[in-house]
């Protein structure tokens, strides 16, 4: 394949993409030490660099916050927006819909429907994280099924509005098992389980694995960037120009989809940051994804980190989900978006 055909030309200087990284790496900073440092216990920036210094070896109140609970949830945030950031930045690429978003394939709701069940049976935190995991797997194992033509068998139609529509069915299938679920619950549980749904990061599971799987996801995915530019022209243009169309579409559908079930798992159903992250980069990027991808992961972490940082802190000591927040907070912002898009 002639790479000089599959690299699309740079949609803006390098220096004004290192600058919008560079404000993006600077946000991510800022909003991580404001969450070490804000919420119902104040804790000094000094102390909290402090605690996460290697040497420090008290077990003061101000070290224990900060290292057991503040530490973990900021972590846990950032890789859940990040993962939630790529995954649609890589969905809307693969449908070539501007509205595609991590959850539009039904991977949060297999994950949203076996968490439950784990739930209503009075399960351990990592038992319901485990359960979670599987159903995601679950749906993703399921969609790979029933549209496995048009993902690795070479039909020559563009296959996007069929995957699209096997998504939606599955995530409404899921959507009709949550409701039972949540009509079946016993009362006593039912508030942890709506929290759970509209994304928590109260006691998040530990960070590590979230982090490890938005690596990987990158690592993976952002060396094919030339050829998902040349991917958006269409399947036929694509496959013309030598790129391996069904090769690539089906990997970008893993990696979004497992993208997706480790932001699920990690802090549950999280809305809209996968959906808006990516059109304001494109703002500033326009659609190159060597350079949209990255800053979608970055972004994505910010916004979660950022939203669940206003979720702790804004009526302390009581906790809103975060998800409420970033629909608050996504709504307006994706509603600007369209009325200041011109009709072509």
């Amino acid at each position: 394949m002639n790479r000089s055909i599959v690299r699309a030309p740079l949609a803006m200087n390098a220096r004004r993409a290192a600058a919008i990284w560079a404000v993006l790496a600077l946000a991510a900073l800022a909003v991580f030490g404001a969450s070490l440092v804000a919420g119902s216990v104040p804790v000094t920036l000094a102390q909290a660099v402090g605690a996460l210094t290697p040497a420090h070896g008290g077990a003061d109140l101000a070290a224990e916050i900060v290292r057991t609970l503040r530490l973990p949830r900021a972590l846990g945030g950032f890789a859940c927006g990040a993962l939630l950031g790529l995954a649609g930045a890589l969905l809307q690429v693969l449908l070539r819909n501007p509205l595609a978003e991590p959850y539009v394939l039904g991977v949060s709701g297999g994950a949203a429907a076996f968490a439950l069940v784990a739930m209503i049976a009075g399960a351990a935190w990592w038992i319901v994280q485990a359960s979670a995991c599987a159903g995601a797997f679950v749906s993703i194992l399921l969609v790979l099924g029933l549209a496995r033509r048009e993902l690795w068998r070479g039909e020559p139609q563009d296959s996007s509005p069929r995957l699209l529509l096997t998504g939606a069915v599955i995530a409404a299938g899921w959507g009709a098992t949550i409701t039972l679920l949540l009509t079946l619950a016993p009362d006593a549980r039912l508030r942890g389980m709506l929290f759970w749904l509209t994304g928590d990061l109260n006691g998040v599971a530990p960070p590590w694995p979230a982090l490890a799987a938005l690596a990987i996801v990158l690592v993976g995915i952002v060396p094919a960037a030339p050829q998902l530019n040349v991917l958006l022209r269409g399947d036929a243009t694509a496959q013309a120009l030598g790129v391996p169309v069904m090769r690539l579409r089906l990997g970008v559908y893993v990696a979004a989809s497992l993208a997706a079930a480790a932001a699920v798992t990690t802090g549950g159903t999280i809305g809209f940051v996968g959906l808006v992250v990516p059109h304001m980069l494109r703002l500033a990027f326009g659609n190159d994804q060597r350079m949209l991808l990255p800053a979608a992961a970055l972004a994505g972490g910010v916004a979660v980190m950022g939203a669940d940082l206003v979720a702790r802190t804004v009526v302390a000591p009581t906790q809103l989900p975060v998800g409420v927040v970033t629909a608050l907070a996504g709504v307006p912002v994706f509603l600007w978006m369209l009325l200041r898009r011109r009709p072509r």
